[in-house]
């Protein structure tokens, strides 16, 4: 075999092995922390939905690919060990700017649709997501001094990269997420990678001493300036919460027209409305038709026992309390951080009579007995959008299961023209109920706007002829589609299932 030439380039030092697995294991769980928190990032506002979540993931993956891709190909044109540590650094910077972007280009892409939902979560996500992909074909490049082990160093490191990934998705997921807020998980990951990308090119300066590769003046100047930028504008960027929980951005705003008026806001969506001082004033007007409903079900101030699956602000729960006293309420509601923020500012007194259990909704129904309910209220939502698994027709036989045979239930579905999902949601429910009417605005019925509708369903016949009375002196209009009225418009629309629930794309707007 020829010796080399004497002037021939020496490849770059390989770095320490352990030094190598946690670059790689660090840079790719970076990555998931950041699509995780994503989400959290700009649910407030284009909400929490298939299509968001899709597009989350979609745009990271992209993000991975093309910073691999690019990665590599500086790899083979520079020595990795003076691109690595800026790298770092840059992510860092780019991970920390990613807050005021979103609360920046969140208020002017507030809303859902779909091109709104993707340019958003491609400016949080695509940076600083190809900035950590970079950093793992440098490494390789560095780890590749001898051919005979390629397959076997590729594999190890490929094998970390994933094991930084899953490690980041699950400690976020059920711990970051669960202990700190969506901003400090963020910068707290941006001051992780900037140190240690600066700490890396502080020990890396010290191993090719006075005559190796260096970052030049004019590129440290240049970071440090992008650091002091990014730091300014998360200062200064609007935060659209006042309480972040595990599942929502939420804030409680007074009324300026009634001092003991409070609306929460969930994902910057008004959501529910409390009169701290009077309970049986209901605001909103699908509030107002489950309380008249609530109202002509039994014979008045009869306690009932009622089930509330979702609480909000626990509107309704309290008007059933104020207007059945003795009524017996329990509220299954996912956001435990929610059920505090109410105890804190919306007057929730838990007790005997109200009880909150956190939890789904759908796992906690199946351990309530069978015939124990009176009244059983549908009212859960993520963002606009009734969850999948609450709208399926096993969803619906659970909760027939636990009413009594002349028990009412009413769902509060929201749905826009042409009405695709309330029409199926509708036949979902009629799958499993003798009787189903609806209460909505006439408007909505027409398919010429958006609204909140009512299904009120039960095995006993409706009382029907008591509803219209009281939907005239409601302040909003509001009309009653009876049995037979409902199966005309619902028509062959589709029945969900646990199989098959496509809600985001009937929802979606022609």
């Amino acid at each position: 075999m020829a010796e080399p030439a004497a002037d021939a380039p020496v490849p770059p030092r390989a770095l320490p092995n352990g030094l190598a697995a946690f670059l790689v294991f660090f840079s790719s769980g970076a990555v998931l922390v950041l699509e995780t928190v994503s989400l959290r990032l700009v649910g407030p506002y284009v909400g929490v939905t298939l299509q968001v979540t899709s597009s989350v993931i979609g745009m990271a993956l992209a993000a991975i690919a093309y910073g691999a891709w690019f990665g590599g190909w500086l790899a083979d044109r520079r020595d990795p060990r003076t691109l690595l540590a800026p790298a770092l650094v840059l992510a860092g910077i780019a991970t920390a700017v990613t807050l005021p972007i979103v609360r920046y280009a969140g208020e002017v892409l507030r809303g859902g649709a779909a091109s709104a939902v993707l340019l958003l979560t491609a400016l949080t996500v695509v940076l600083p997501a190809a900035l950590l992909a970079g950093i793992t074909p440098l490494v390789v490049k560095l780890q590749l001094a001898d051919l005979r082990r390629t397959g076997q160093v590729v594999g190890k490191l490929s094998s970390i990269g994933t094991l930084g990934g899953i490690t980041a998705t699950l400690g976020t997921g059920f711990v970051l997420v669960a202990a700190l807020s969506s901003s400090v998980i963020v910068l707290g990951l941006a001051a992780a990678l900037g140190v240690t990308g600066l700490a890396l090119g502080v020990w890396l300066r010290r191993q090719a001493g006075a005559g190796g590769p260096s970052t030049p003046g004019r590129v440290k100047a240049a970071l440090a300036l992008l650091g002091l930028a990014a730091a300014g504008l998360t200062a200064a960027a609007p935060n659209p919460c006042d309480v972040e929980t595990a599942y929502h951005c939420a804030r409680v705003e007074v009324d300026p027209s009634w001092p003991q008026g409070r609306t929460l806001y969930l994902n910057s969506a008004e959501h529910s409305y409390v009169d701290l001082n009077e309970p049986n004033h209901l605001k909103y007007a699908y509030t107002q038709w489950i309380g008249l409903v609530a109202d002509v079900a039994r014979p008045a101030k009869q306690p009932m026992d009622a089930l509330h699956l979702g609480g909000g602000g626990f509107t309704v729960p309290h008007y059933l309390a104020a207007t059945r006293p003795g009524t017996d309420n329990l509220v299954f509601e996912l956001d435990g951080g929610l059920v505090e923020l109410d105890r804190r500012e919306l007057g929730l007194r838990t007790g005997p009579g109200m009880r909150a259990e956190v939890g789904d909704a759908r796992v906690l129904l199946r351990g309530e007995p069978t015939d124990s309910r009176d009244f059983i209220v549908g009212d859960a939502f993520g963002h606009l959008v009734v969850p999948w698994h609450l709208a399926t027709r096993e969803m619906a036989a659970d909760i027939r299961r636990v009413l009594r045979p002349d028990g009412i239930y009413v769902q509060n579905v929201i749905d826009y023209p042409p009405g695709r999902f309330i029409r199926a949601e509708l036949a979902t429910v009629k799958a499993e109920f003798a009787h189903v009417a609806l209460i909505a605005p006439p408007g909505a019925i027409d398919g010429k706007q958006g609204a909140n509708f009512v299904i009120v369903a039960s095995d006993a016949p409706l009382p029907l002829a008591a509803i219209p009375p009281g939907l005239k002196l409601l302040p909003e209009p509001a009309g009653l589609m009876d049995e037979a009225a409902v199966t005309e418009w619902v028509g062959d629309a589709m029945v969900l299932t646990d199989d098959y629930a496509p809600v985001d794309q009937l929802l979606a707007t022609a």
